[in-house]
């Protein structure tokens, strides 16, 4: 009986150590190390305009419909763009619902960026990501969409081609994936220059 009390003891004791160290001590390290080390990123990469208010964040799409913005992929997640559903169609290559949606996007891509009916049309343009969330779209994409967007906002089209060059990430570790651009932020961008144009 004797044994099988310390035993107890011993299990509740290292259990409460545990709680402590596990629960408490690091997570709390980790919380710190990510504030002192890199900020931003561990707060969500909120996008702040310049009187303060978080606009959204760079790790996330957000639903732009306007001729004077570029358009992120389609999104599945919930009722599109919605963080607290992300996730992709689920439909599969020989998916007939797949291949008809794809069509129609494909046709109203091209409709609104003024494109002949046969031109090619990237795939990120026309079907959503595993997460429905991806902030990024692909160069071609965003080249494609220049037009109307230089057109919607009186801009040059070399002035709107600058901006997506110097919004366009490289491939990760310099060798995974393709370059992307973050519509977020180049569409912010874009309004801060239509309002200098402006002045």
């Amino acid at each position: 009986m004797k044994t099988f009390l310390t035993e107890i003891r011993t299990s509740l004791l290292l259990t409460l150590v545990f709680a402590v160290l596990l629960c408490g001590a690091y997570p709390l390290v980790v919380w710190a190390g990510a504030q002192a080390l890199f900020p931003a990123q561990a707060n969500g990469s909120l996008v702040v305009d310049k009187d303060g208010t978080v606009c959204g964040s760079a790790l996330l799409a957000q639903s732009f419909t306007s001729d004077k913005y570029f358009q992120p992929r389609p999104s599945a997640a919930g009722t599109g763009y919605d963080a607290t559903s992300s996730g992709g169609t689920n439909l599969g290559p020989t998916s007939q619902k797949l291949a008809d949606s794809i069509k129609t996007a494909v046709a109203a891509y091209r409709t609104v960026n003024g494109l002949a009916s046969d031109a090619a049309v990237p795939a990120d343009a026309v079907t959503s990501s595993g997460s429905g969330l991806d902030p990024h779209i692909s160069l071609a994409n965003a080249q494609l969409q220049a037009a109307r967007v230089a057109t919607a906002r009186g801009l040059p089209r070399a002035s709107i081609f600058a901006l997506i060059a110097s919004h366009t990430d490289g491939r990760s570790l310099g060798a995974l994936g393709e370059p992307g651009v973050n519509v977020l932020l180049l569409n912010r961008t874009l309004d801060d220059a239509s309002k200098s144009s402006a002045r």
